[in-house]
């Protein structure tokens, strides 16, 4: 929780004393603009001396009668005397001049703290975030997201034990080589932070992995059933394969700064160089273990993250690009096709643009799109690769907000899976960004842990099981941390869920689906079928929205005779048989 104090101005009626210091600051303009009025003054009574003794009279005479007017007043008054007597209210003493009295300003300081989970903003003595309801003195950087949201202090003791209860039925006896998974991870990554804070924290934050690594340690996951990998910085060669030499270099020069950044959200610090090259090893080091059959699976717990890292640029957050890297260490270990499965709310643009060209490695995409609204307004169900590689990139591009677990899963079902399958590749990486997830502030979706359980169970069954998980976005630290964790269990071999086998998706969610088949069947003829079977299902989804739309027409039935009159056209239109454009 970040907190600070702001200052708020307010203007109040001080007194004499408060006021001196703000009096003395204006006394010189004051004193120049009585000077100049007095001078005005004797200018205009050079008219004549009738008029400097008329003035002297009149003065006279309204000092006497005020005076009478002070001896004269009763003692007890009455609205109307105190109004028609306002003079004898003056000060006494008239030569004290307060024409240059000016307000004093107090300040007033206003509570505003950050949330720990989301970094929303919230001012006040509120305790709990407006945003996502967490606790302003939340444990989850010490318990993940076992940490109670409501509560300001949770024992470590009760976190766990609750954590065992959970978790008691997960663990089977399988020996290690049976259930053998590796997780990347070293906290040389957390130094990666942006050093100025501008208007609120940084979404990309180190906070991130520690919310996840105490929650896989409170499960008993990692460390525990997983085994660690030793870090690596990769190599210039290796990056060089997939990022120019200039973008390289670019990166390399930030450890010589104190504070830089490459786009006005993608920053980096004296260590962001070193952090990105650890991120990029561990991703290579896991993909070579896996493929190899030295463990089963793994999960890359690394940040900065990667997809948005083009061939020339860094953008969106991301450095050097963790999945490309992983997938070309996969084929020099061996594999001949890798696929790509990007789940992050935001289009993996720098992983199409290296890969866009290459049929042995298939990109598959779901992200939010909104006709290219949505950062960063690439990746339309058309971009289907370039150059002989045309259907190796698929782009499954959501037209809204709020997809959830059934549009996802869905999509994985009569998309994914088919063209995956077809393909048949030899490793499988998953970009994780967790910013699809319920509570995410950036990607505002609706996906939950189990739902990314039941994705990454549906690809586990593809080459052998040898899936690499690279953790990409995600800015909620319970919603990452619960989703990864649920992740991880999958590759561990939970398989509590059986995969639905009637999803039913939005009508959104069903339209996207299908333009995403009408395209990528020109590539991948096994999808006709489906695209067949759906196509007559949205066919009743239109014929109910016309129906409802021609009801809403006839709220208003015009006058039989409009049909033959001057207001025939307005008659038709109302009734349904002509429709404007």
């Amino acid at each position: 929780m970040v907190s600070e104090t702001v200052q708020v101005s307010c203007v109040t009626n001080g007194g004499t004393e408060s006021n001196q210091g703000f009096k003395r600051k204006h006394l010189g303009s004051d004193e120049q603009a009585t000077a100049s009025c007095h001078n005005g003054s004797d200018n205009k009574g050079d008219i004549g001396t009738s008029g400097r003794d008329m003035t002297f009279n009149i003065d006279e005479d309204t000092q006497l009668n005020n005076a009478s007017k002070k001896v004269r007043l009763p003692k007890e008054l009455t609205f109307q005397d105190m109004y028609n007597n306002q003079d004898a209210f003056d000060d006494e003493d008239e030569d004290e001049d307060d024409s240059d009295w000016e307000p004093v300003q107090k300040h007033i300081e206003i509570l505003k703290w950050f949330c720990t989970n989301c970094t929303m903003v919230n001012l006040g003595d509120v305790l709990h975030c407006d945003i996502c309801g967490e606790h302003k003195e939340s444990g989850i950087l010490r318990h993940g997201f076992y940490a109670s949201p409501f509560s300001p202090a949770v024992e470590l003791i009760q976190v766990e034990s609750e954590a065992r209860v959970r978790d008691k039925d997960f663990w089977s006896e399988a020996s290690a080589s049976n259930c053998s998974t590796a997780v990347g991870f070293d906290e040389r990554m957390l130094l990666h932070s942006e050093i100025e804070m501008k208007s609120h924290p940084h979404p990309e934050r180190p906070d991130r992995l520690r919310a996840i690594a105490s929650s896989l340690a409170i499960a008993g996951i990692y460390p525990g059933k997983c085994c660690p990998i030793p870090a690596r910085e990769i190599t210039p060669e290796e990056l060089q394969m997939i990022h120019s030499s200039e973008h390289v270099a670019a990166v390399e020069v930030t450890s010589q700064m104190f504070s830089s950044y490459f786009t006005p959200d993608t920053y980096a610090n004296e260590h962001s160089a070193q952090a990105a090259r650890l991120a990029a090893g561990l991703c290579a080091d896991l993909a070579s273990a896996i493929f190899s059959e030295r463990v089963k699976n793994g999960f890359a717990l690394v940040r900065p993250p990667g997809h948005h890292a083009g061939v020339r640029q860094a953008m969106g957050f991301c450095l050097h690009n963790n999945a490309a890297v992983a997938a070309l260490a996969a084929q020099a270990a061996g594999a001949k096709k890798v696929l790509i499965v990007d789940w992050d709310v935001h289009h993996g643009n720098g992983t199409q643009e290296i890969f866009d060209q290459n049929k042995s490695v298939l990109y598959i995409s779901l992200h939010r799109h909104e006709g290219g609204k949505f950062y960063p307004g690439t990746g339309a169900a058309l971009e289907v690769g370039s150059k002989g590689a045309e259907g190796y990139c698929v782009n499954i591009p959501w037209s809204r907000g709020g997809v959830g677990d059934n549009d996802y899963i869905f999509a994985f079902q009569h998309v994914v899976l088919p063209i995956a399958s077809k393909f048949a590749p030899d490793f499988t990486i998953i970009s994780a960004g967790f910013d699809a997830a319920r509570g995410d502030p950036l990607g505002c979706c609706d996906v939950t842990p189990a739902g990314y359980a039941q994705m990454t169970n549906m690809l586990s069954a593809l080459s052998g099981g040898k899936l690499l998980v690279i953790l990409e976005g995600g800015y909620n630290l319970r919603s990452i941390s619960s989703s990864a964790t649920s992740v991880i269990k999958v590759l561990l071999g939970e398989s509590r869920e059986c995969e639905p086998e009637n999803m039913v998706p939005s009508k959104a969610g069903l339209h996207t689906v299908l333009e995403v088949l009408k395209i990528q069947m020109n590539y991948w003829p096994n999808l006709s079928s489906s695209f067949e079977k759906l196509q007559s299902q949205w066919g009743m989804y239109s014929v109910e929205n016309k129906e409802k739309q021609a009801k809403k027409r006839r709220v208003f039935e015009p006058p039989i005779w409009w049909r033959w009159g001057r207001k025939q056209l307005l008659y038709h239109i109302l009734t349904g048989h002509f429709h404007l454009k």
